[in-house]
């Protein structure tokens, strides 16, 4: 198989897969819906467009650097009818990167790439108020999704690195086969997160099984300050 590698990084990012009404939650890593309209948005797809062959796409997403969640207490006024909106809660990921990946055929990965490269809509993270920074292709590789994101550079700022130890954990998340096998997987979790429709008539999203495993990173720009958590890797 083939898969595509993408840099999500951004002043504010948010993903959200269980936001109702005034409170706007995200999630702390980019969905699979999410990155999935964005490279929809990147072909120039519609919301009423089918994404069909997209939902044959593999996805998994390391976190290069968590970011922290900030809160925006959100109002607004309807200046036609001078009347106040409701209040809401918007919750964002401030100063995070990811490298998210998708798996699949070929030819699709290969046209998500130029898609990527050259946008018919601009791109965001998951938000339209969340603008991509920088570059945001970083490829295509040939292989498993998985061992992708094991084997790619870790893509830090370097503000952040500083701030680490000496070795630091990246989670990857990823599409779990059923029954996952193997005592790598630290977790699976099962998330309402596979958009069968972005249609703003009837949107639509199934369940999916997420698996998490840790991959460890030398940090020579790192501080020497012991890692407390050391003793739970594994627990």
């Amino acid at each position: 198989m083939t898969v595509l590698l993408l840099r999500l990084a951004g002043p504010l990012q948010s993903w959200g897969d269980s936001s109702r009404f005034t409170i706007r939650a995200t999630r702390r890593e980019p969905t699979k819906s999410g990155v999935l309209g964005l490279l929809a948005a990147a072909q120039g797809r519609r919301r009423t467009d089918s994404i069909e062959d997209l939902l044959t796409l593999r996805f998994g997403v390391r976190t290069d650097q968590p970011g922290s969640v900030i809160r925006d207490f959100h109002s607004a006024i309807d200046w036609a009818k001078v009347k106040p909106m409701p209040l809401s809660n918007r919750y964002y990921l401030s100063d995070a990167v990811f490298v998210a990946g998708v798996e699949g055929d070929p030819t699709l990965v290969h046209g998500l790439d130029d898609a990527i490269k050259d946008p018919q809509f601009p791109l965001y993270l998951g938000r339209r108020s969340c603008p991509t920074e920088g570059q945001v292709s970083l490829g295509v590789r040939d292989g498993d999704l998985v061992e992708a994101l094991k084997d790619e550079p870790w893509h830090a700022k370097t503000w952040h690195r500083r701030r680490q130890g000496r070795s630091v954990r990246l989670p990857i998340a990823y599409d779990a086969a059923p029954g996952q096998p193997g005592n790598t997987v630290r977790d699976i979790d099962t998330v309402r997160d596979i958009p069968l429709s972005f249609n703003p008539e009837r949107r639509e999203y199934g369940w999916r099984d997420v698996a998490t495993i840790i991959k460890v990173v030398d940090n020579p720009n790192g501080t020497d300050e012991p890692d407390w958590f050391a003793g739970l890797e594994g627990a």
